[in-house]
């Protein structure tokens, strides 16, 4: 569907969005509500230029069409129009999983706690999934406070098969999300909970504590900008 009557370039690559680099700056420009002015000034370029590559006097360069895309936060390759892949954007396919913000004692589906959900992407979903919200800093900067990490549900999973990994951890009825790693000392099994802020020092846990891993951390799915 063509916005604000714009003509079209005879190379467009997909109906309705014009065809010249030139055509489709300016189109995403007024589409972003942006002046010339404020494009050059967020692009670092003179506003002369920019009002001649507008109007096709002028071809620009790799660095200044990505400088573009960025301050019109368009890929560089819908500017060049490679296409219809580029023109036209699909819609993601998401699925909602329980959101915590304390990492749940079972499994997401049955746990009492969770109080509202999350999108994410169709391929990241899974029944035994369940996106948990980091609350403290002792994972900076690996995480920060407020980010949301999806986490897998593996209750009982053994320290050692998850060496090195971010776990939701249960230390004396007690959550934690840290990294897991097992050591032996003195014929002892010992497991380390570390986070990756230096400034906390690792856990100790041994045979006489109460201690469970609830979920391995699978990846970071929001993160405020």
């Amino acid at each position: 569907m063509r916005r604000g009557g714009g003509k079209r370039g005879a190379g467009n690559g997909a109906a309705g969005y014009p065809g010249s680099p030139g055509e489709r700056i300016k189109y995403y420009r007024n589409r972003a509500g942006m002046s010339q002015t404020d494009l050059a000034r967020g692009a670092n370029i003179n506003q002369g230029y920019l009002s001649s590559i507008e109007k096709g006097q002028r071809t620009p360069r790799a660095a200044t069409l990505r400088a573009i895309g960025v301050a019109l936060g368009v890929p560089e390759a819908v500017l060049i129009g490679e296409g219809d892949v580029h023109d036209a954007p699909q819609p993601l396919e998401t699925r909602e999983l329980p959101l915590f913000g304390a990492i749940p004692n079972g499994p997401p589906a049955e746990s009492q706690e969770q109080l509202e959900m999350f999108p994410v992407l169709r391929h990241l979903w899974h029944r035994d999934r369940y996106c948990l919200r980091c609350e403290f800093d002792s994972m900076e900067p690996t995480l920060k406070r407020g980010d949301l990490v999806l986490v897998e549900y593996r209750a009982g999973v053994n320290p050692e098969w998850v060496q090195g990994r971010i776990c939701a951890c249960l230390v004396e009825g007690r959550p934690t999300l840290k990294r897991v790693s097992v050591e032996q000392r003195d014929e002892r099994r010992l497991v380390i909970l570390r986070g990756d802020n230096p400034a906390i020092l690792p856990q100790v846990v041994d045979e006489r504590s109460e201690f469970s891993i609830q979920g391995v951390a699978v990846c970071l799915v929001s993160r405020a900008l």
